[in-house]
C-alpha cells in the first residue's frame, strides 16, 4: 500500500464514532497480545506501534522515565524553539476548533515538548490527568502513537482516534496534529496540535489544522523576508562604498544583498563563526564583519592591498540617556546602531567591564543576585546574540576581543540606567 501524503482522518465522514471505536479496541487488543485482529490497523498506526514495539515501551504505562522540564528550562525551550513569533497565528486560527470548550490547542517543539496549551479550565484539568501539560515529553517514543509525537516521526498531519493511541490510558481521546518547518531550512520546528475527549472527533479537523500549520509556516516565511529587508537597508549602502566583491547574509547564510559577485540565494556558514577569517566551499578565503542580524562578508582573494586588516571593529556603547540606550558598532566600511531593552543595555555594560568575560553564572548573579538563575541569562543572551551577531562571543560571554570597546557613561554615575535593579549596576553607582 502506498502511503499518503496527505491529512488523513481517523475517522471517514458519517461513520459512527462509538461503533468504530469497538473496532479499534478490538484491533488494538489483538494486537497488543499476540492474537488474530477482526482488521488491519490504519498504515501511519500500524508503523507507529511496530516502532513502539521495538523499543519495548509498555502500552500500559508509556514511558515513565520521562519527566517535566522545569519553569526556566520551559521559557528557555520557547524562547529558542523558533515558534514564538508565531502563536497568535496559530491560536487564531484554531480558535472555532478550540472556543466551544472541548478542545485544547498544544504547541510543541521539534522533540515533543510541550511548549503552550490554552483551553477551558475542564478539559485542561482532564490533560492534567493524563501529564498532557506544559513542560511534558510528547514524543512518540516517550507516550506512545500520539498526535504530537507521530506528526513529528512521520512528518505529516495524522490524526489519532481512540484505541490507535499506543497507550490504554489515552484511548478516551481524540487529536490531530501536523509537523511545522522552518521555511529557510526545510527543518521541522516543532508540531500544533488539537486534543479533547473521543466523542469530540470530527474528520475535517486534521485538514484545519494541517492548514494553519501551513499558514503559520508562510507566516515564518514573511518574517524571514522583513529581517533580510532590514539587513539589506544597513548592509546596502556600505557595499555600494566598498565597490569590491562583498555580500551581506544572515545568521542562517541567506544572502540580503551582494556587490560584484554572484547572486545566491544562500551560502553555507561555518560553525561557531565569529569576526575573523574563514573559508566557504563557494568564496574561497573570506573576512566576516558583523551586521545587526547577520554578517559582512568579504572574499580575500579579490580583495584591495589598501583595505584594513578585519579586527577594526569599534563598539561603543553609550548609556548617558537612559530611556534611549544605543549601540554603535564601526568598521572601515561603514556603521550601523541599535537600540538595546534595557536589560540587555544592563548586560552590555558588564561585558564591557569585564572584557574577560562573564558565565551565565557570574551574569546571574551580577544581574539577579542569583547564580541560581543560569537559564534566564542563557534566554536573555540568545535574544541580543541575534541582533549582535559576531559582537558577542560565548563559553564565557565577552565581547569580540579584536573590538576596540568604548563605554559612554552619563557624568553623574548615580544616574547610570537608573530604573535597574541589578546588583552589579547599583554597585556601578556607587
Amino acid at each position: 500500500m502506498t502511503q499518503s501524503t496527505g491529512p488523513e482522518p481517523a475517522l471517514a465522514a458519517g461513520e459512527d464514532p462509538r461503533r468504530y471505536a469497538q473496532i479499534l479496541t478490538a484491533v488494538y487488543d489483538a494486537t497488543m497480545t499476540g492474537g488474530k485482529s477482526p482488521a488491519r490497523p490504519r498504515e501511519v498506526i500500524g508503523d507507529s506501534w511496530r516502532r513502539l514495539q521495538t523499543l519495548g515501551i509498555d502500552p500500559e504505562l508509556g514511558n515513565p522515565a520521562e519527566t517535566q522540564m522545569d519553569v526556566s528550562d520551559l521559557e528557555l525551550t520557547r524562547r529558542e524553539s523558533g515558534l514564538f513569533d508565531i502563536l497568535d497565528d496559530l491560536a487564531r486560527g484554531l480558535e472555532s476548533v478550540v472556543q466551544d470548550g472541548d478542545n485544547i490547542l498544544v504547541v510543541a517543539d521539534r522533540h515533543g515538548r510541550v511548549l503552550w496549551r490554552s483551553g477551558s479550565t475542564a478539559v485542561l484539568d482532564r490533560a492534567d490527568n493524563l501529564g498532557f501539560v506544559e513542560g511534558a515529553n510528547w514524543a512518540e517514543d516517550s507516550v506512545g502513537t500520539n498526535a504530537i509525537g507521530t506528526a513529528l516521526v512521520s512528518g505529516r498531519a495524522v490524526q489519532i482516534f481512540s484505541a490507535e493511541h499506543y497507550v490504554r490510558s489515552h484511548h478516551s481521546w481524540t487529536c490531530a496534529g501536523a509537523p511545522i518547518r522552518d521555511p529557510r531550512t526545510g527543518q521541522v520546528l516543532g508540531a500544533i496540535d488539537v486534543s479533547g475527549p473521543a466523542k469530540t472527533v470530527h474528520p475535517t479537523t486534521i485538514a484545519l489544522v494541517d492548514a494553519v500549520a501551513r499558514l503559520a509556516e508562510s507566516q515564518l516565511r514573511e518574517l524571514h523576508r522583513s529581517t533580510l529587508d532590514r539587513l539589506r537597508s544597513v548592509a546596502a549602502p556600505m557595499l555600494a562604498r566598498l565597490r569590491s566583491p562583498a555580500l551581506a547574509v544572515d545568521a542562517n547564510g541567506w544572502v540580503a544583498a551582494v556587490e560584484s559577485v554572484a547572486l545566491r540565494n544562500r551560502i553555507l556558514l561555518p560553525e561557531d563563526l565569529a569576526t575573523g577569517r574563514f573559508w566557504l566551499p563557494t568564496l574561497g578565503v573570506c573576512d566576516f564583519e558583523p551586521l545587526p542580524g547577520g554578517w559582512l562578508v568579504r572574499p580575500t582573494s579579490t580583495m584591495d592591498s589598501g583595505v584594513a586588516e578585519v579586527g577594526s571593529t569599534r563598539v561603543r556603547i553609550d548609556l548617558r540617556n537612559s530611556q534611549k540606550p544605543r549601540i554603535e558598532v564601526r568598521s572601515e566600511v561603514g556603521e550601523w546602531t541599535h537600540e538595546p531593552t534595557p536589560r540587555h543595555a544592563e548586560i552590555l555594560y558588564l561585558l564591557a567591564t569585564h572584557r574577560q568575560g562573564r558565565t551565565a553564572a557570574q551574569m546571574a548573579a551580577d544581574l539577579f543576585g542569583d547564580d541560581g538563575r543560569a537559564i534566564t541569562v542563557r534566554a536573555e543572551m540568545s535574544r541580543l546574540r541575534k541582533h549582535l551577531a559576531g559582537i558577542i562571543s560565548t563559553q564565557p560571554y565577552r565581547l569580540d576581543e579584536s573590538a576596540t570597546v568604548e563605554v559612554i557613561t552619563p557624568s553623574d554615575m548615580s544616574r547610570l540606567l537608573p530604573h535597574s535593579s541589578a546588583p552589579a549596576i547599583r554597585a556601578a553607582r556607587g
